[in-house]
Order: C-alpha cells, then structure tokens, then sequence
C-alpha cells in the first residue's frame, strides 16, 4: 500500500512533527513499506489461534526477598563530603 506525499503530511501534523521535503520522500516510502508488511501479515489464517500478548509464558526473575547483612555505616559513608551525626550531610531542599 503505497501512501501518497499528502498522507504523510496528514500524519505528520498529527504527530506534531516538521518534515522537510526530503523527509516527506524518505517515509512516504518507509512506511508504505511498513503497511505492505502488515498487508502480508492480514493475508494470514489465523483462525483457531489465540490472541495472545506474549508468545512465551511469563516467569518471574525476581529473587525473594530475604534480610542479610548491609553495608557497615563507616563504609556507605568513607566517600561522602559532609558527614553529620552518621549521617549525609545535604543542604536543605525546602524549607
């Protein structure tokens, strides 16, 4: 499906988007590349498929969450610039 050079205007000003000419040129032809993609992708049997949004089953990588040793105080803070009380020091953000 070939878009003409108004559509990719259209689509641009939709988008908010300022194209020169030559940009005109090069995504009117990027994108009717794009719909000719999809047009072969219609042209599929999909029937007896399931609509699906991932085609792997989904596992957690996260870890579990369990308590362990942190870091000692004197380290977290040995490159600080201020140190207060055992603490960061920063300058106040509000007031």
């Amino acid at each position: 499906m070939a878009l003409s050079r108004e559509e990719v205007l259209h689509i641009a000003h939709l988008a908010r988007v300022r194209l020169s000419d030559a940009d005109v040129a090069r995504f009117q032809e990027q994108l009717s590349d794009i719909l000719t993609h999809f047009e072969a992708l219609q042209a599929l049997d999909t029937t007896g498929v399931e609509p699906t949004s991932h085609p792997l089953p989904l596992e957690s990588v996260m870890r579990d969450d369990a308590a362990r040793p942190s870091l000692p105080r004197d380290d977290a803070l040995a490159n600080a610039p201020v140190v207060e009380d055992g603490a960061f020091r920063v300058r106040a953000v509000l007031e």
